[in-house]
């Protein structure tokens, strides 16, 4: 988030887009739910009648996958209105004149043919998200579960920078991480492109402090994706995988791709807090500690390190993460030594700019944003003020793209997949409270689809892809329009993703999981 979550409720303006967050993050939900009592405007873009949605001042109810397009024809109607910050632009941006190249052909009556959203509503939306000043943008999956969910989010960066939303309290761009700690993983380097801090592993400088830190000599190639990962080990070209705290075979698209990739490898471990679905594939199983079981940090989606203190210990053979790697290490030949947790952080400070003011004894009670430079640095609440990390920000002409699959008459319906309420990811299922609450998935539908098969509320329906088929009970709603249906990734009974499609964007090389085409019929 380039801005802080305490910033929400003193919004004038929230433009919610691709995020159901009273269910998905319902800390933030309930912040922006006071935000609206307190007056500001909601704007919420998304397919289904959510929570959110009731509560706003417009809803654009929006064709999924078409997102580029909404952004466009509001930023022409912000420019062809005259209510762009052209001081903004000129001062602190570049890269004009290519954004509206691209813009100047989707005005707000093609993005309606586009969208399905009414023309007049997006002339609204642009004109109340424009001329408020205290307005963010939030979004979640919706917008990057998509083959163009990078072109998506710099769109939505476009539209921030053309009515001078960023650098200021309570406005900016505001990704809401999907998991606690997603942040602090990319913090770590838990990508292949990029060191501690985001340091490029494509530059000598980077590569020379980090082999001169850890002693060794690095891997100068670049690594792989999940994607590609998958891709190369059906192909034999990828021998073993090591995977911690992540159960693909539920969450990741076309379950089937993946089973037969996992099926491919010589080898495989897999450390986690139960036997997932991956774990069953597994040559090796480590039994790892739970949060609550363990001294770390966490980085939280506003950037704000924050202390986890060990409450419990690990039942059975459970270990500490750092702890079983630690031994990994040392047993191929690498001596990786540390006394404690604190000790690895001062470690990771000591290489990563933004973390390098940031002590355990700084964060004891309320933790820190970055980035924290030094010691007497007191965090940054919310980023680009005065200036972009680059200079100048860059605009950039982004066209509406449709998605890698569509509906036809074989696969009618359009299937979008995401949270609800009452289970995080997967894990929850072995809470038998949370589990007690919802049993089983509940596939939304719409009345005129299910009428057409002769399906009721409770009812069963087989649903099939080009990928895959499974069964799964369904609730009868308007909340979803006639021809797309809603699912949710926390049943193994139901396992949506066997039926979602595994086409990648190609710059993150996320799946487009909130588009896949269906065909429903009645289970007797």
């Amino acid at each position: 988030m380039t801005n802080s979550i305490g910033e929400i409720e003193f919004n004038d303006c929230l433009f919610v887009i691709g995020s159901n967050a009273p269910e998905a993050h319902p800390v933030i939900g309930s912040k922006m739910k006071r935000a609206k009592r307190r007056g500001a405007k909601l704007i919420v873009v998304d397919p289904r009648r959510t929570e959110l949605a009731e509560m706003a001042d417009l809803w654009l109810r929006i064709t999924p996958g078409t997102d580029a397009a909404l952004v466009n024809g509001m930023i022409h109607a912000i420019i062809t209105n005259g209510w762009e910050d052209r001081e903004f632009i000129e001062t602190r941006c570049e890269g004009y004149e290519d954004m509206w190249k691209v813009v100047q052909n989707y005005p707000p009556s093609r993005a309606a043919e586009i969208t399905g959203i009414p023309e007049e509503l997006i002339v609204q939306a642009a004109e109340i998200y424009a001329k408020t000043k205290k307005a963010g943008i939030y979004y979640t999956l919706g917008i990057t579960e998509h083959t163009t969910g990078t072109a998506n989010v710099m769109n939505l960066a476009n539209l921030a920078m053309v009515t001078g939303h960023l650098g200021f309290e309570s406005t900016g761009v505001n990704p809401l991480r999907g998991q606690n700690n997603v942040q602090g993983a990319c913090d770590m380097g838990a990508l292949p492109n990029v060191f501690p801090g985001y340091q490029s592993v494509g530059d000598p400088k980077n590569i020379e402090k980090f082999e001169k830190a850890w002693g060794v000599t690095l891997n100068r190639q670049m690594g792989l994706r999940i994607p590609e990962m998958l891709d190369m080990a059906l192909y034999g070209k990828l021998k073993a995988m090591y995977v911690m705290g992540e159960d693909p075979v539920l969450t990741d698209p076309d379950a089937n791709h993946v089973k037969k990739s996992l099926e491919s490898l010589e080898f495989l471990v897999v450390q986690d807090l139960f036997l997932s679905e991956t774990a069953k594939y597994a040559d090796v199983f480590l039994p790892a500690a739970c949060y609550a079981e363990k001294d770390g940090t966490f980085t939280n989606t506003e950037r704000r390190v924050q202390r986890v203190r060990k409450a419990v210990e690990p039942p059975g053979e459970a270990r500490v993460d750092w702890e079983i790697i630690c031994d990994i290490a040392r047993r191929m030949g690498y001596e990786m030594n540390y006394c404690c947790s604190e000790e690895i952080f001062n470690e990771m400070r000591s290489l990563t700019p933004s973390y390098a003011g940031i002590t355990y004894a700084r964060i004891d009670k309320v933790g820190i944003q970055w980035p924290c430079p030094a010691e007497d640095h007191p965090g940054t609440k919310f980023l680009h003020q005065g200036t972009f990390p680059r200079g100048k920000g860059l605009m950039q002409g982004i066209e509406y793209e449709p998605p890698a699959e569509l509906t036809n008459e074989e696969y009618p319906i359009l299937m979008t997949t995401g949270r609800m309420l009452y289970h995080y990811n997967i894990a929850t299922r072995h809470s038998a409270n949370l589990d007690g609450l919802r049993p089983h998935e509940l596939a939304q539908l719409n009345p005129a689809d299910a009428a057409a098969i002769g399906v009721e509320e409770g009812g069963e329906i087989r649903v099939t892809s080009r990928r895959g088929s499974i069964v799964t009970k369904v609730t009868v709603t308007d909340k979803v329009p006639p021809g797309v249906m809603f699912m949710t990734f926390h049943y193994k009974e139901s396992p949506v993703n066997e039926l979602t499609n595994s086409a990648y964007d190609p710059i993150s090389k996320t799946a487009e999981y909130k588009v896949s085409a269906v065909r429903i019929e009645k289970v007797s």
